[in-house]
């Protein structure tokens, strides 16, 4: 996650955004250290409440794309006042419409899923993409997936049977604004988890890119000029 972080800095940093940006790579994600305790949907969701007091922040829009997309929500639901509104999306919210991919690491054993040089994700990333990430991003994903990082990782999607199920019911209780945002050839998680929240959600937006996952990357300029009209006074109109 540590590339569309900084991407998005870059973008909302601009003078007419007049605002702080915090980037944060979720424990276990980008290159932050791994916590066990905090790998699933439910727990993570908990982490960035307690992030947020950390921070000292009241009040805040806040943007999670992929596996930030429950983690937000949860978050939401549970307090709802320290959101302005969302961004998230290309994450999975119910197990019957990820992708075949998707759900062949949560149904792997533990322990599966890793190479020690981090090319697994760096060869999914270059075959999911139709540009190529700049040099920097792509060896930001691949330091972002040494070691055993990327099998610690996949502990957070196996608890995806356990906790999507919870995230449905809480949908219609979120009062935050949602912009909801998919890549239309998504095969890892297609654009129906993305219809799913905004049928639910009373307060939310869908926008469908011409992409496949990874929509940062596919059409960088297109998600931020929607992540940047949707913070400047887009979510007042969802």
């Amino acid at each position: 996650m540590a590339t569309e972080h900084l991407r998005l800095s870059r973008d909302l940093a601009r003078p007419a955004a007049a605002r702080p940006i915090i980037a944060v790579d979720l424990p276990g994600f980008g290159r932050s250290d791994h916590r066990s305790e905090v790998m699933s949907p439910e727990a993570m969701g908990q982490f960035v409440i307690r992030l947020a007091a950390e921070l000292g922040l009241a009040r805040f829009h806040a943007v999670g794309p992929d596996v930030g997309t429950s983690a937000m929500l949860f978050a939401a639901a549970a307090r709802p006042e320290l959101f302005e509104s969302l961004v998230v999306g290309s994450g999975g919210v119910d197990m019957d419409l990820i992708g075949k991919g998707l759900r062949s690491v949560i149904e792997a054993k533990p322990g599966t899923y890793g190479e020690p040089d981090g090319a697994q994700v760096v060869g999914t990333i270059t075959r999911l993409t139709r540009e190529t990430p700049p040099a920097e991003a792509m060896e930001d994903f691949r330091l972002s997936s040494l070691g055993r990082r990327w099998v610690e990782a996949a502990d957070y999607v196996r608890a995806y049977p356990r906790d999507l199920p919870r995230l449905q019911a809480l949908l219609p209780t979120v009062a935050t604004p949602v912009l909801v945002i998919s890549g239309k050839d998504d095969p890892i998680v297609p654009p129906a988890n993305g219809e799913l929240l905004a049928g639910n959600l009373p307060h939310a937006a869908h926008r469908v890119f011409d992409t496949g996952h990874f929509v940062w990357e596919d059409d960088a300029a297109g998600y931020m000029d929607a992540v940047s009209a949707w913070v400047r006074g887009g979510y007042r109109q969802a």
